[in-house]
């Protein structure tokens, strides 16, 4: 009994210290939900300047464009859309485009499995030559070209004279501009890829008597064809879209050297609206089709 009667005040002094430690509990808490609301309010906030960034710089613009473009009803767009310059516009832009993804494909590969499988002099210097077009104004690359291979510079006139083929105001000046633009593209797609990956499986099928070209089809290729679809989307849509290096290097000729880009821009300044509106739709629907084939394209663990 008298261990009981000992114990009871301790009991009775320790009730108010939990009671304090609860009501300082309960702060905590509602400090928590305070913190957890200004978080919630500074995501919203986020997410309305994100929001309207977009509105203004992209979804309006877009927007405008295609209301523009089908204002004037389905008919008039697609008599824009059939004459003959438009449609010589067209196939030029995807002729253009085509040549020149598949070289800068070819090169690409190349160059991503010199960067990352070799070592040797001078290996920084490429690397950083490769992320040239990136910083360069397409209007200096179209002057940079006429520099080089216009009719009175030597390597012009010489093919030109002995070739016979003219490169600057015709399409081979367009394709070069095109590949010039769009060259660092598939590289930066595909070189990570390639260090990810490593060398293992390589080594492992020249172990097994693999030659380098059946090594590349059935291990080094596989193992890269999400990041090269990829970039070759990417460079797709960056040549079909191009316009200042070709405004320079291609002459604008009607008919002969116009792209779709440099129709948008000559019908407008000619007061066609609803061309240049019509052909605007068309390059922005190649876009928007292009990164909807790229998103396909990728393999399922890297979209996620």
């Amino acid at each position: 009994m008298a261990d009981t009667t000992a114990v009871a005040p301790a009991v009775s002094t320790v009730k108010p210290q939990l009671a304090g430690r609860t009501g300082g509990t309960g702060g905590g808490s509602r400090g928590s939900r305070n913190v957890t609301s200004g978080g919630r309010g500074s995501r919203y906030a986020l997410r309305f300047v994100a929001l309207a960034y977009l509105a203004l710089i992209l979804i309006l613009p877009v927007g405008l464009i295609i209301y523009r473009t089908f204002s004037s009803g389905l008919g008039e767009v697609f008599d824009a859309l059939g004459t003959e310059d438009a449609l010589h516009a067209f196939r030029l832009t995807v002729e253009v485009a085509v040549v020149a993804v598949v070289a800068n494909t070819i090169f690409g590969v190349g160059a991503a499995l010199l960067l990352v499988r070799h070592r040797f002099p001078g290996r920084r210097l490429l690397n950083a030559f490769i992320d040239l077009p990136l910083a360069v104004s397409p209007v200096v690359v179209g002057l940079a070209l006429i520099l080089v291979y216009g009719s009175f510079e030597p390597v012009g006139r010489f093919l030109g004279d002995e070739v016979g083929i003219q490169i600057i105001f015709s399409v081979p000046g367009m394709v070069l501009a095109t590949i010039f633009v769009s060259l660092p593209l598939v590289v930066r797609a595909v070189a990570p890829v390639l260090e990810e990956v490593g060398v293992e499986q390589e080594q492992a099928a020249w172990t097994l008597g693999a030659g380098p070209v059946q090594t590349f089809l059935r291990v080094t290729l596989p193992s890269i064809r999400g990041a090269l679809a990829y970039g070759v989307v990417l460079a797709l849509a960056r040549a079909l879209g191009e316009y200042g290096a070709l405004a320079v290097v291609s002459g604008r000729l009607q008919g002969k050297t116009q792209t779709l880009t440099l129709f948008v821009q000559d019908s407008y300044e000619n007061y066609e609206q609803v061309a240049a509106y019509a052909a605007s739709f068309v390059l922005a629907l190649l876009a928007v089709l292009t990164l909807v084939i790229a998103r396909f394209l990728r393999p399922k663990d890297e979209t996620r």
